[in-house]
């Protein structure tokens, strides 16, 4: 009994021995651990207890305005809230994206017509189960495949319309935030929608920590005081193409930054460009519970305004001029109703008011820049003068009209011979012939003998003609402050007989602005002015109804003078105002008393129209009808050019339309000098449909 207790005594302490050192051993390892936390980590976990974050914002800033001659707001904004998305990590968390947009779906209306077919596709794949999968491209498929991409492609191809019927209308409009949302850039903000409206921002807003990514910010659109007047010709603003997006980010903007996409906002991107206010909100934090927080702004502005050389109020009765004009002739046409004019200041190239209507569309006033005929008699001026240059003609000299017999072909002027009279007559007529014979000459051909002309020859006077109508603007870029334009077509290098058609106007193709500016050359002595829309860049203003501080006025420039003679030009400018008031006049009808005394040239290009469809697809004869002129004769302030095109062969009113337009033009131009009472606002401004890509 006493042995039996000795041995449990003995077995306590060494019990309690095994516990002290176990307890020791932990307290060792503690300690070591706790000496390592903070003698070795110390610093770092200070930095983790006390630290500072920046988080920095960059808010767009509006576009700057634009505004006409007579500093009436042509283009202003409209602010407006836009909904964003923000990926926050290089890798899309897909899921997270379908579970925002199914919450976003039932807070803001969407508009699903844009979604493709691919798009539908790539959702439906999205949301498939495993099982779906594997029936469109079984498990045996796959393993032959060559990875991924294959597969993918497979079961894109393998989708049927099926089981794209499967989706709801909630499944198409959850698609269209979805797509939005996946067409950003990691850490950059993405516009899933312009211009939600208040009740949309206020239930987007309640639940703003349920919607991870998203925000609402302050964004604006280009606002269209005038509707559609000179609408095209503005342009589009939208995101940055892909194409220029390397080009953009080097000159430091943003990936979902808004760029001028085409015409005066393109051509104008590093004016009108506002200044981004920067907010850099700096958070304290320490023991993970913020402390501090200092919120710095740096404001923003709007971009710098053009100021242009367009008379709005002359623009917009010249758009109803050549609308009236041409709607009261339904029956002149072979096909499209169409009809283009251009208003230049000759002395400074300044663009004055520009219309372009197509059937029933009268905000087609970028036509005149992009689109090309053959012009007619109305190119007669560059005929004569290219004939004075080159020796085979001279003020005076006088050649017979009489029809001229190439081979089977006969040519001859409208109505008839006119016998044998000099450059005047020729041009207050429009003869043809007499045109004939200063390119046959060129060529070196002498009609009444018929005497000599060889590909050589014929080939050098294209060359030569082209060189000379390309002094007055005919054939080449005008210099217009827009970013591209169109130059027509040159027939290039084709017989005799069509050497003859190009002194006519009814070979080489010109744009309606080409015509302004042959026109404006002629009126303006010899001298081709660059044609400008835009004459000072100024600075904004905190009122806006009057312009800032000039920053720039671009001067008028004097791109070249021609080649010809002030006695030669003197010449051409007195035909042409024999055209308005001489006893023959092609337009003396309706210039010839005047006041203003205009100078005119009429021009009437014969042309082949292609109508109908298949079996029943022909041609039929129509006419260009065109018209150039300035005003006054002796002190040209206004020039001016219209096209209309595809007309037919009529008599009477529908074969005037150009000139009834360049009447009421002229009319117009000089009431207007007389008392202004300013352009006429669109009841509801139209607002800018951004080009999204």
């Amino acid at each position: 009994m006493g042995k039996s207790q000795r041995k449990k005594k003995h077995h306590v302490p060494v019990r309690l021995n095994i516990l002290f050192f176990a307890v020791f051993i932990l307290f060792s390892a503690l300690i070591l651990r706790l000496g390592y936390v903070q003698i070795v980590q110390g610093e770092e976990n200070l930095q983790k207890l006390e630290r500072t974050s920046n988080a920095t914002a960059r808010i767009d800033a509006p576009r700057g305005l634009m505004y006409d001659r007579y500093g009436n707001i042509v283009v202003d904004n409209e602010l407006e809230l836009s909904l964003t998305y923000t990926s926050q990590s290089q890798s899309r968390n897909t899921t997270e994206m379908l579970e925002v947009a199914n919450k976003l779906v039932d807070l803001i209306d969407v508009d699903t017509d844009s979604i493709t077919e691919r798009d539908k596709k790539d959702y439906w794949l999205l949301n498939a189960t495993q099982e779906e999968k594997f029936e469109l491209v079984s498990r045996e498929e796959r393993s032959e495949l060559d990875g991924p991409q294959e597969e993918y492609e497979l079961e894109l191809e393998r989708i049927t319309e099926e089981h794209l019927a499967e989706l709801t209308e909630r499944d198409l409009q959850v698609l269209a935030i979805f797509r939005e949302m996946n067409r950003g850039y990691a850490m950059t903000p993405q516009r899933i929608k312009r211009g939600i409206t208040n009740e949309e921002a206020h239930a987007v807003s309640e639940i703003l920590d349920q919607l991870p990514g998203i925000d609402i910010l302050r964004d604006s659109r280009r606002q269209y005081v005038y509707g559609d007047s000179l609408r095209s010709l503005f342009g589009n603003s939208g995101s940055i193409p892909r194409e220029k997006l390397n080009y953009y980010l080097s000159r430091g903007y943003d990936r979902s930054d808004t760029v001028g996409t085409s015409f005066l906002e393109l051509q104008y991107e590093d004016v009108l460009r506002g200044q981004k206010a920067v907010v850099e909100s700096v958070s304290t934090s320490a023991g993970g519970r913020t402390v501090d927080r200092t919120i710095n702004e740096q404001q923003g502005s709007r971009g710098n305004d053009l100021v242009l050389s367009v008379d709005m109020e002359m623009q917009q009765k010249l758009e109803e001029i050549v609308r009236r004009e041409v709607e009261a002739s339904p029956n002149a046409f072979i096909n499209d109703r169409s009809a283009y004019a251009v208003m230049m200041d000759p002395r400074t190239g300044d663009i004055i008011a520009m219309a372009g209507y197509l059937n029933g569309n009268a905000n087609d006033q970028i036509g005149n820049v992009t689109k090309a005929f053959e012009m007619g008699s109305s190119v007669k001026g560059a005929s004569v003068l290219t004939g004075f240059e080159t020796g085979v003609a001279s003020p005076g000299t006088v050649f017979l009209d009489q029809p001229i017999r190439l081979g089977a072909e006969v040519k001859q002027s409208y109505g008839g011979s006119m016998g044998r009279i000099n450059d005047l007559t020729a041009l207050e007529r429009s003869s043809n012939v007499y045109m004939f014979e200063i390119a046959m000459r060129m060529a070196g051909y002498n009609y009444a003998t018929g005497c000599c002309w060889n590909r050589e020859s014929i080939d050098r006077a294209y060359d030569q003609a082209r060189y000379y109508f390309s002094q007055f603007g005919l054939g080449v870029e005008t210099g217009i402050d827009l970013p591209s334009e169109y130059t027509g077509v040159n027939g290039g290098y084709q017989a005799g007989g069509n050497l003859l058609d190009l002194f006519i106007g009814q070979f080489d193709t010109y744009t309606p602005l080409q015509l302004a500016q042959y026109i404006s050359t002629i009126a303006n002595d010899g001298y081709r002015m660059k044609p400008r829309l835009v004459t000072e860049i100024r600075e904004p203003s905190a009122d806006k109804e009057k312009p800032g501080a000039v920053i720039q006025k671009i001067e008028p420039q004097v791109l070249n003078r021609v080649d010809m003679s002030q006695e030669e030009i003197s010449r051409v400018q007195q035909g042409f105002r024999q055209v308005a008031i001489g006893s023959r006049g092609t337009a003396a009808s309706f210039f010839s008393n005047k006041s203003y005394q205009p100078a005119v040239k009429t021009g009437t290009a014969q042309i082949r129209v292609a109508v109908g469809e298949g079996a029943n697809r022909r041609l039929q004869n129509g006419n260009n009808q065109a018209l150039v002129g300035y005003a006054p004769y002796d002190n040209p302030e206004v020039a001016f050019a219209i096209i209309v095109p595809y007309a037919k062969i009529n008599q009477g009113r529908d074969a005037a339309i150009a000139r009834r337009i360049g009447e009421g033009l002229l009319d117009t131009y000089f009431e207007l000098k007389e008392s202004r009472q300013g352009p006429v606002p669109a009841e509801q401004p139209t607002l800018e449909e951004f080009d999204e890509e």
